[in-house]
């Protein structure tokens, strides 16, 4: 821990009492273990080379892909079709015997350090594992590196890694930046707030609330649109006196800032709230989920052949290790999913 970061720990611990101890210092030290990109965990080089309706998500799904148009954003989850044809993307990887992956390590159940183990663990962390096993023949030929939630896109375009897996969702904006597989997940914004909180979800009771979300996320473009009179910008968002405290780098951050009591309210997705909650029973989720959303694979763009090599690897996971997955990581704090979405392709 680095002499400018143990100050904000410190005083974090001692305005946590009453929070639940250690998972809440826990999210103290995520918070400033998320502040910049980290190398994690394995050696290898830094670089990487160069209309349908669904009928799955929270209700399930058949994995059998459906052709959509693609000359408009109606279904910007559709992507390409599957394919094992080496390219240039995965020829590189396969050249330097690794493949890179942007990741969390503080989504508890998503992407997070295992205190106990060590390691990182989790559904998004499986399924990263899955994609290397397929391409190099061994799950533990992954570099992961953390990147906070508003260096996904930046961490693509740098060459700092090869794909992300870190519940990102697909929509029409992002979809001009990277380079999407089919969904994975289902998710929807809600907000989480204290159990004892008068804010009741997506609605007028958060009017004069500080609500936190993370930047570049589309929790933050939903408040854009309608806000309900929240306060949610911090003065100076995006330059040098940016505060991060309405609007953070990394969305566990804000959970910090509910429980310092900074905050009054996070909107973020119910997925990650779902496990956020499980750390900590002072906080739980409001209302009902207002968008219905998906996560994808993102990959730089034009990096066709590793996207289709994804899309191959996902229409095995949907057949059996996608459930096994959820069992054992997110069904007890998000139960009633009874499959992943079925696939669009363009």
């Amino acid at each position: 821990m680095s002499e400018d970061t143990e100050p904000l720990v410190r005083r974090a611990a001692r305005r946590l009492r009453g929070w639940g101890g250690v998972a809440a210092m826990a999210v103290a030290c995520g918070l400033t273990a998320s502040l910049t990109l980290l190398p994690l965990a394995r050696e290898g080089s830094d670089a990487p080379g160069a209309g349908a309706d669904r009928t799955a998500g929270a209700g399930g799904g058949t994995g059998v892909g459906v052709q959509v148009r693609a000359d408009t954003c109606r279904n910007p989850e559709a992507s390409l079709t599957p394919s094992t044809e080496d390219g240039p993307s995965v020829r590189a990887v396969k050249e330097r015997g690794k493949l890179i992956v942007g990741v969390d390590q503080s989504s508890y159940r998503w992407g997070y350090r295992n205190p106990e183990k060590g390691v990182l663990e989790g559904f998004d962390i499986a399924l990263a594992r899955a994609i290397a096993k397929d391409l190099l023949g061994d799950e533990d030929a992954v570099i992961f590196r953390a990147i906070p939630t508003n260096q996904r896109i930046a961490a693509l375009d740098g060459g700092k890694v090869d794909l992300v897996v870190r519940t990102m969702t697909i929509n029409c904006k992002r979809i001009e930046q990277v380079a999407f597989s089919t969904a994975y997940f289902q998710a929807g914004q809600q907000v989480l707030a204290p159990k004892r909180s008068d804010i009741t979800g997506y609605d007028s009771s958060l009017r004069g609330k500080r609500v936190c979300t993370a930047e570049g996320s589309t929790a933050h473009e939903a408040l854009e649109e309608n806000s309900f009179g929240a306060v949610f910008k911090d003065e100076g968002d995006g330059t040098k006196d940016d505060e991060d405290l309405l609007t953070v780098p990394n969305q566990l951050d804000c959970l910090a800032r509910l429980q310092l009591g900074e905050v009054d309210a996070v909107v973020t997705d119910n997925a990650l709230a779902a496990g956020q909650a499980a750390q900590d029973p002072a906080v739980e989720l409001k209302g009902k989920p207002f968008t219905k959303e998906y996560y994808g694979v993102a990959a730089r763009l034009g990096a066709d052949d590793l996207v289709r090599r994804v899309n191959h690897v996902l229409v095995g996971y949907r057949q059996g290790p996608w459930q096994t997955a959820y069992r054992q990581w997110l069904e007890k704090d998000l139960p009633g999913i009874t499959g992943p979405p079925a696939p669009l392709y363009k």
